[in-house]
């Protein structure tokens, strides 16, 4: 049998790797070597670096800890590998992910081929529609953080026989991290930031998976964040304690309780998703998805930076910055009922979109010819443009309306929210 190490190290996917990390962009680790220069870097070193690969004298550096605020005011700590390891890495994981793939759970859905966070929305909308309206909704407690690395490594060596690449996954896995400018040990953990941490933590959650469909439950995971569904409260209460007993005692993991809980699909939220009873007719007892009031103000919260007028951008940049974050964001919650939600959310764009014109355009005299340009009389136009009103009063007054048209502002490039989500659903 090949050595996977050799599969690992061939020039299909090396190539391969090389491209998806390039594609994927990323700043540089603890050697500061960027991505525009690994192509050079591997031309004056592969062969070197190829062969103390292959007879696993290779010792990766350590990885670069960054810590990126989270919505809740805490922080996390994405680990950075260099450049080149993270290829190397996404070399690995090219090799390894076919081999664990087949034993997956089909209700695993993060970070697998052909899967994502819509199959798994839909497939709880399922289950609850289905009658199974009490969800045991669990957070792993720093799981990133506390994977345990002989366990893992125990879960490795029952399909990766190579004894070379085994030893380079645990050197990966034991890098220090540097950060601010200290380097400490890692005895524990699979730093997120690394392209082999999502196969690594769904090889230990898949036997979370096996255990949930061993007892006949009906779950979603999606990475580290899973639920199961029931149909009764004292199933539920049941369920989540030999739950958390599996998961500490077995997977070496522990449950955050204090944002574990029992709800009713009405308080229910999952990968942003909310979910609110359906009123169409013959559908009592059903539930339709929406977006979760937390993700909508996220939204906002991402728009009202684009559009803040303050900021260094032509009009241009932000209808094109505007459309970017649309299109991601449509396309992931595009299976809630939100027309109502957007319709109330395009006002409110094409309003802060208007307030940069008008913030742009500055001086009265400016304001004047402006409005003379865009059709309105000389003496409306003077009155208007000597206005005390605010800024944001003047963005949603009638004369802006009947100047910066939508049909204005869709010759410049915009796209509605509303429009936008119906041909995604389309």
């Amino acid at each position: 049998m090949e050595e996977l190490i050799t599969k690992v190290l061939t020039k299909e996917n090396l190539k391969t790797a090389y491209e998806t990390v390039v594609k994927n962009k990323g700043v540089g680790g603890v050697d500061k070597m960027k991505l525009s220069d690994l192509k050079l870097y591997l031309q004056e070193n592969w062969e070197n670096l190829k062969s103390k690969l292959a007879i696993g004298e290779y010792q990766p550096n350590a990885i670069l800890g960054i810590e990126i605020p989270k919505s809740n005011g805490g922080k996390r700590l994405l680990g950075v590998p260099t450049v080149f390891d993270r290829m190397i890495q996404q070399a690995i994981h090219q090799v390894l992910q076919p081999i664990f793939e087949p034993d997956f759970s089909d209700y695993s859905y993060g970070f697998r081929p052909r899967r994502n966070a819509g199959q798994a929305i839909l497939q709880a909308q399922e289950f609850i529609n289905e009658g199974y309206q009490d969800i045991i909704d669990i957070d792993l407690k720093s799981f990133f953080d506390i994977v345990n690395h002989d366990y893992l490594m125990t879960l490795l060596y029952c399909k990766v026989k190579d004894p070379i690449l085994l030893k380079l996954i645990l050197k990966y896995l034991r890098s220090p991290i540097e950060i601010s400018g200290k380097l400490q040990k890692r005895r524990q953990g699979v730093p997120q930031g690394s392209p082999l941490s999502p196969l690594l933590s769904n090889v230990i959650l898949n036997e979370l998976d096996k255990e949930l469909e061993l007892r006949g439950l009906r779950f979603v995971r999606y990475a580290d964040d899973f639920s199961i569904f029931v149909r009764s409260k004292l199933a539920a209460v049941r369920v989540k304690e030999s739950v958390r007993r599996f998961i500490e005692r077995k997977l070496h993991l522990k449950i955050n309780e204090e944002k574990s809980s029992i709800v009713r699909p009405q308080k229910y939220e999952y990968l942003g998703y909310g979910f609110v009873s359906s009123y169409a007719k013959g559908s009592k007892g059903k539930f339709q998805l929406v977006v979760s009031k937390k993700s909508l103000e996220e939204l906002k919260r991402k728009i009202k930076y684009i559009t803040r007028k303050t900021i260094p951008a032509s009009f241009d940049e932000r209808i094109q910055r505007l459309r970017w974050l649309m299109f991601g964001w449509i396309n992931y919650f595009k299976h809630a009922n939100i027309h109502n939600k957007l319709k109330d959310i395009d006002s409110w764009v094409r309003s802060r979109l208007r307030y940069c014109v008008w913030h742009h355009w500055k001086k009265p005299n400016k304001r004047m010819r402006s409005f003379i340009r865009l059709g309105i009389n000389p003496g409306i136009s003077y009155a208007w443009s000597r206005s005390r009103m605010g800024g944001w009063a003047i963005a949603q007054s009638p004369i802006m309306r009947m100047t910066i048209t939508l049909k204005r502002l869709k010759q410049r490039g915009y796209i509605s929210f509303l429009d936008y989500y119906h041909k995604a659903r389309s």
